[in-house]
Order: structure tokens, then sequence, then C-alpha cells
């Protein structure tokens, strides 16, 4: 007992808190990457002639234009929310920038004063021309960070800022990799975990990321380059540094010619890296360099280009792909080329839709208990799931109610960004919690013991059982004076 209590006991629990809280780690983290890559994988609106609004009340709204490259076009500050007079001059503002620089989307900041400046920018009734409110977490931390000074030195903080929430709509993986991962704004307890082992998780998370949807070699930012396998910092600077001196890349081959980048380098990054209107077309796809020489002679077996060939499904259903198996190239890896061939450059990200929050409700005081609203899932836990809607403050919808079933796994129901309806259950505006759910209204028809739902059976099918019953009291009371007369009886018969 002594060498227990001395000994075994606290060495035991030691090891047991390491291993709860390594395994606790585990679990934030693969979480927090989980949601970080759903954010980062986020539908893209495209180019776009974008206009970008940094909401703000007394301070006024940063407005700035950016063309279909994400480039600064001009910048100024409205203000619609300090008096009438104010209004009138916005107004005007808006409707000059839009028509100067034919702005095709409007993307509004969801922080302090965004549903006001989405109400204001409504009621403007632009024509052919699409308003989003874009999540604007991280925002604040890029506009400070060297890499927007570096971009934009003679700007203050508010435009880098209007800058980054255009961006984030016309391409958010090409933005949110300028940010530190740990500052977008997902994920639960990530201050609490091994820093490194999070750090680690995320940049591998944001690789596999760019690497899955590929990068335009001829626009991309050496932050986002910096991603690509075989790149690094370094790479991607001189990259750069290249494309400036010597103009846009004309094929990969190409890419041989920038400094330090040797075979080793272009052998692990060619495949990811896309030349829009290149000379060779398979430059504008995912097939590597490397198996180009197969590419071409499927089309030649076809008596076609290869230009052709990606062009027409038909030819392509016509190549048997066991016949260019080798023991360098796999049957897998030809089914991959056969996918990119029909897709080339194919963005496995999801097609962009427009959403709106509900009208009318912009504040918590707003919300009623039965309400049904629209929003966005902003993160992910292993408790359930917040939504952004529209009222500056996130609700929960508990693990218990994102369906009509049992759920392990809230990443099994819905993913960041998601668009959902819910519904209110409970508010509470003084410590600003908000509870919704998910769950539908559809409940599962109760049947009786014919099969059918009660409400089908018909009053023919209804029969009373007229079998007579013979129900028997249970503990019928007996004559009490008959049975104290029994107890006297046995009495005497023991005292003779």
């Amino acid at each position: 007992e002594d060498g227990y209590k001395r000994l075994l006991e606290p060495a035991m629990e030691t090891e047991l808190r390491v291993l709860t809280k390594q395994k606790a780690d585990e679990e934030a983290i693969r979480v927090f990457a989980e949601n970080a890559r759903q954010l980062l994988l986020a539908a893209p609106m495209g180019q776009k002639n974008v206009l970008a609004i940094d909401p703000g009340f007394r301070t006024g709204c940063k407005v700035v234009c950016l063309d279909k490259q994400g480039q600064l076009l001009e910048n100024t500050a409205i203000y619609p929310h300090t008096g009438q007079g104010n209004v009138k001059n916005a107004e005007a503002t808006i409707l000059e920038l839009c028509k100067k620089y034919e702005v095709e989307a409007i993307a509004i900041g969801n922080g302090t004063a965004g549903r006001e400046t989405e109400a204001f920018i409504r009621g403007l009734n632009l024509p052919n021309t699409t308003v989003v409110m874009v999540n604007e977490s991280g925002a604040s931390i890029y506009s400070a960070s060297d890499v927007a000074r570096e971009e934009f030195p003679t700007q203050d903080i508010t435009v880098r800022g209007a800058v980054s929430i255009g961006r984030r709509l016309m391409d958010p993986l090409a933005e949110l990799v300028k940010i530190d991962p740990k500052s977008i704004g997902v994920g639960q307890y990530q201050h609490d975990v091994d820093q490194n082992k999070l750090q680690a998780s995320l940049d591998d998370t944001v690789i596999s990321a760019v690497n899955a949807v590929g990068v335009e070699l001829n626009t991309a930012s050496k932050q986002i380059l910096a991603y690509v396998s075989g790149l690094g910092p370094t790479l991607a600077q001189n990259i750069v540094n290249y494309r400036n001196t010597n103009g846009a890349f004309k094929n990969r081959e190409s890419l041989k010619k920038v400094p330090r980048l040797g075979d080793k380098a272009y052998e692990q990054a060619a495949g990811f890296l896309r030349i829009r209107n290149a000379e060779n077309v398979l430059d504008t796809s995912g097939v590597h360099p490397e198996r180009y020489a197969v590419v071409d002679k499927m089309a030649k077996d076809l008596g076609t280009t290869v230009s052709a060939l990606m062009k027409d499904t038909t030819l392509q259903k016509q190549i048997k792909p066991q016949q260019y198996v080798t023991d360098e190239i796999g049957l897998p890896t030809l089914t991959d080329i056969l996918k990119e061939l029909a897709k080339p450059g194919r963005d496995p990200r999801e097609q962009f839709e427009a959403f709106s929050f509900t009208d009318g409700v912009n504040e918590i005081a707003d919300l009623r208990i039965g309400m049904k609203l629209s929003g966005i899932v902003t993160n992910i836990t292993n408790f359930g799931a917040f939504v952004d809607i529209g009222v500056h403050q996130d609700g929960l919808v508990h693990t218990s109610q994102l369906a009509n079933r049992f759920v392990a796994n809230p990443n099994d129901i819905v993913k960041v960004h998601q668009k959902v309806e819910v519904t209110v259950m409970e508010v509470d505006v003084a410590r600003k919690r908000i509870s919704l759910s998910m769950k539908t209204e559809e409940r599962p028809k109760q049947k009786d013991q014919s099969g059918k739902p009660r409400e089908e059976r018909t009053k023919h099918e209804y029969k009373p059982n007229t079998q007579k019953q013979n129900f028997k009291p249970r503990n019928e009371p007996k004559d009490a004076d008959g049975d104290l007369q029994e107890k006297l009886a046995k009495l005497k018969g023991m005292f003779k």
C-alpha cells in the first residue's frame, strides 16, 4: 500500500494526464484542420469587377474598387449611417463608382454595421449587381501584416482590410493563404493545444488545399506559390521576380529558367501550376509534363491532335487505358489523366451561389423563438456548429439539434461556409447566446396494430371489442368481523 501511494499512484496519474492531453490535442487539431480546409476550399465568385466595403458607423465605410485581377483601382469613404445629408452623398458615390468601373459584384464585410450597410446598398436597387456578405475574420490581421504593407505601402489599414474583403469574394483560397491559419476564426481550443503540432497540421492543410485546386502561374502571388509542392518562399519570390522581368510564362518548360529552381523542384511543382492560353494546351491542365508523351500517343492512335482530343468527349470515350499501361504508368494514373482531359484545369471547389440573410433581422433583439432564418456555418466543433444569422453574434446548433437522428460527428451533417436554414430555439440577450436548431418538423406517423397510420383508418375498419370480460378485482377486501372470529378460533385450538 505504501509503495502504491508513494511511487505508483503519482507516476500513473501523471502518465494518464499526459496521454489524455495528447488525445485531446490531436482531436482539437483535427477539428481545426478540417474546418480550415473547408474554409480554404469555399466557392469562389471568380474574376469580376468588385466594389468592396469595410463597414462602420461613426468612422464611416471604407470603399474600394478592384479589377478582375484584384488590383486596387480607387478607394474612398462614405458615411451612410451618420445623417440624412450623408446618405445622399453616399448613394451618389456608390452609383458613380459602379458606373465608372462597371461593377459586377459588391462585397460587404459582416462586422460592425454590416447588416445596416447591406440594407443601404440593396436599397439602391443596382441592376445586374450581386450583393454578398463576406466573412471578414482575419481581415484586420492581414491589413496590419508585413504582406499587406509590402503590397500597399501608401494605403492605410482600413483600405487594406477592404481590399482583403473584396478579394475573398473573388477567390477565398488565394487571399486566406496570406493570413496565419490560426487567425481565420475556425476550430476549438486552438490556444490550449501544442502550438508546434497545430502549426504543422495547418501548414499541411493549406498545402493540400492549394495543390488540390492548382495555381495560375502568371497571376499567383508569392504567398500562394510558396505552398505549391516543391516550392517555398524563396523559389516563389524568384518566380515572381522572373515573371516581372521577363513577362508571362508561355509554357511550363520555361520554369526551368527561374534561378535556383532545379529539376527536382520542377518535377514536384509542374503538375500543380496552370498556364492559361499556353502554347501547349496540356499546360492548362493538371497533367504532369512527364505524361505528355502518353497523351500525344493517345491522340496519334485516334488520328487527331491533343487539342481536338481535349475538346471532343466522343474521342475520349474511344480511349482504352489498358493499352497504355507500362511499368512506369499504372491504370490509376491513366484514369486520372483521362479525367483531366475531360475537364482540363477543373476546379474541385463548388459553384458559387449568392447568399443573403433574412430581411428585418439585424440585431439579437429582433430574434423571436420559432423564427426560421437563413444562415452560414462559420465554425464546427465536436459539440455542434456555429451559424452566422446576420445579428453580429453567431448562434449555436448543438449536436442534438443538427438532425432528426443521432449525430456522432457534426462534420457528417454540415461544412464550414455551408448555407443552412435554422429555427430559433432560445435567445439570451444579456449573455448574447443564441440556440438554434436544424431539425425538420416532419414526424413519423404513428401506426396502430394494423400497420396503418391512425389517420388513414376509416370508421368501417374500426371494430370494437365486444367479447365479455370477466374482471376480478385484486385484493378484494374481506369481512373484518369474520376474519377476527377465525383468528380467535385458531388461538383457542392452540391452548387446548
